[in-house]
């Protein structure tokens, strides 16, 4: 047996005792903030390491800004961790329930997946918040990050372990592969005898690697080129600030903006606005030849840009003829992730969110709402960009499955 076959078999033993742990799960919730918080100092200086070693190699900053770690974030992250506790348990809630001519009373009940594998890249903070929401909904995980952040991740999951044991359930309920080369992101993706579910979180060359490589059935996340829509009726200066934080605020993020297009009759008066706003922050412009005539210093767009998820600070700019256009040119390069329309038209916000078929569809605010906090789920595992089982934010709902539970008294067939 292998190191991440005894780690599977592990995870499997921990998923059968989380099937009945009940309120124990929010004790060792409760356990894991108050950890995180306690060990803020060793957390940070094992993220130092990582952040030394990317600077070293020449990582650029908004992937270094991801990858950091401050006694803010881990703060927020050990927030995260209580307002999962806080939230209800969908293990055994009961979704329908039946009673059949002969007698039979049947329910759908939700129950847990059972383990988890996360594959996922340089943020350390998906280490807690990935972990407690499988806890939460009664999952084993093994968590898989990048060798980025293995300093982090290993501090991390090794203080969770520790305060999920203290609070009575098995340490094994979260586990990490510490091994960080290729081999054992692969050997992951094979473990169909104790892994039931693979997510992989990261850009899209992660997660093309793991759905066309895994044999253990996948939830793909994350992949984010989302487009803002400046329509031909918008609020110039509404468009100007939602453009800024969708773009701005966190530019790495799978959920910031990577294209805008822009209605051709408000082109000429937008656009200027839009490009002073985003030189605050030295965005460099990608342009099609249209909106290229109308501004300066701005680089040619290719092909490439349309399809190009930057996480950076990089915009592709387009002026489209209709709204038409709009989305038809979203249909082409988007992956399903979040799109916006900035709009005073209710027939064209109704056009967008009824023909646009993206995870999350906008009108008129930022797509760096797509969020399991902002939409009330609390942490969430990912984005999910597919249509099967779950999509858009997924948190505790989506981390269940269901089973039928048929009482009878002698009912035969």
């Amino acid at each position: 047996m292998t190191e991440l076959e005894k780690l599977g078999a592990n995870a499997k033993a921990a998923a059968r005792v989380l099937l009945t742990a009940g309120e124990l799960k929010n004790k060792a919730l409760l356990s894991v903030a108050d950890a995180l918080i306690e060990n803020c100092d060793e957390i940070i200086a094992a993220n130092e390491i990582d952040l030394a070693a990317a600077r070293e190699n020449g990582t650029r900053a908004a992937l270094i800004d991801r990858l950091k770690l401050t006694k803010a974030r881990i703060e927020g992250m050990a927030d995260g961790v209580r307002q999962v506790a806080a939230l209800p348990d969908p293990v055994g809630r009961v979704i329908e329930g039946s009673v059949r001519p002969n007698g039979l009373k049947i329910e759908k009940v939700k129950v847990p997946l059972g383990v988890i594998a996360i594959i996922y890249e340089a943020r350390p903070n998906v280490t807690s918040d990935a972990a407690a929401l499988c806890l939460k909904s009664g999952n084993a995980v093994i968590l898989r990050g990048g060798k980025e952040a293995i300093n982090s991740n290993k501090c991390v999951a090794n203080i969770m372990r520790a305060a999920i044991e203290k609070a009575g359930l098995p340490a094994d309920c979260v586990s990490l592969v510490e091994d960080t080369r290729r081999e054992s992101s692969v050997e992951l993706m094979q473990l169909t005898k104790y892994v039931d579910v693979l997510i992989p979180r990261g850009g899209a060359g992660l997660i093309k690697a793991v759905v066309e490589n895994s044999k253990v059935p996948v939830i793909e996340t994350g992949a984010g080129n989302c487009h803002v829509y400046v329509d031909k009726s918008a609020d110039i200066q509404m468009a100007v600030e939602i453009i800024n934080n969708a773009k701005t605020s966190r530019p790495s993020v799978c959920n910031a903006i990577e294209t805008i297009l822009v209605h051709k009759d408000i082109a000429e008066a937008a656009l200027p606005m839009i490009k002073a706003k985003l030189d605050e922050k030295d965005v460099t412009l990608r342009c099609d030849e249209r909106a290229a005539a109308i501004l300066d210093g701005v680089e040619k767009a290719t092909e490439d840009d349309w399809y190009t998820e930057y996480g950076d600070y990089i915009l592709a700019v387009k002026v489209v003829d209709s709204i038409e256009e709009a989305i038809a040119h979203i249909a082409k390069y988007s992956t399903g992730h979040s799109e916006s329309i900035i709009t005073e038209s209710y027939a064209a916000a109704q056009k967008f969110t009824d023909e646009v078929d993206s995870a999350a569809v906008y009108v008129n605010a930022s797509t760096r709402f797509t969020d399991g906090g902002e939409f009330g789920l609390g942490a969430e595992i990912g984005i999910a960009t597919q249509k099967l089982h779950a999509r858009g934010p997924m948190g505790l709902n989506e981390l269940t499955s269901m089973k039928f539970i048929i009482r009878g008294n002698g009912q035969t067939r």
